[in-house]
């Protein structure tokens, strides 16, 4: 298991670079980089289960089962992982989920003279690796057209 970094300066302020990143509407627009059906059942908040999902080919949901560990409104959000959605159902035990359940994905906003850092810290499996790395940068570049 690896911990990944990626990072980008957005013209904005924390404020509006985080509603427009956790917002529904604008969730989906950034998040289409992973997936085009990408979307999120929940609430940001802390404590609270949150699952990222989207839909297979047959129309299943499919997706990552998450609880968010740490919520700091326009500075901070940590996401521990507690399971996997596979084909509409909630899995959070057995060999399926064995390398997901307690890993974390943390964003960090960093706000200077009207230009928002976002750093995403997020641990990956080696399988998922290059597929991180090519659309996570993707994804960010989506995020900061939004909001700019």
């Amino acid at each position: 298991m690896k911990r990944k970094n990626y990072r980008i300066e957005i013209n904005a302020s924390a404020a509006h670079v985080f509603e427009t990143m956790l917002g529904k509407t604008t969730y989906k627009q950034w998040t289409a980089e992973f997936n085009p059906t990408s979307d999120f059942e929940g609430h940001w908040e802390l404590g609270e289960k949150i699952s990222f999902i989207g839909y297979n080919k047959e129309g299943e949901k499919e997706g990552m089962l998450g609880k968010i560990a740490a919520y700091i409104p326009n500075k901070h959000i940590s996401i521990q992982y507690i399971g996997l959605i596979h084909q509409n159902t909630e899995i959070t035990e057995g060999p399926m989920v064995e390398e997901w359940v307690g890993l974390f994905e943390n964003y960090t906003f960093t706000e200077n003279d009207g230009v928002t850092t976002v750093a995403i810290e997020v641990d990956v499996n080696a399988e998922f690796e290059n597929y991180f790395d090519s659309t996570w940068p993707k994804a960010l570049q989506r995020l900061k057209e939004l909001c700019e």
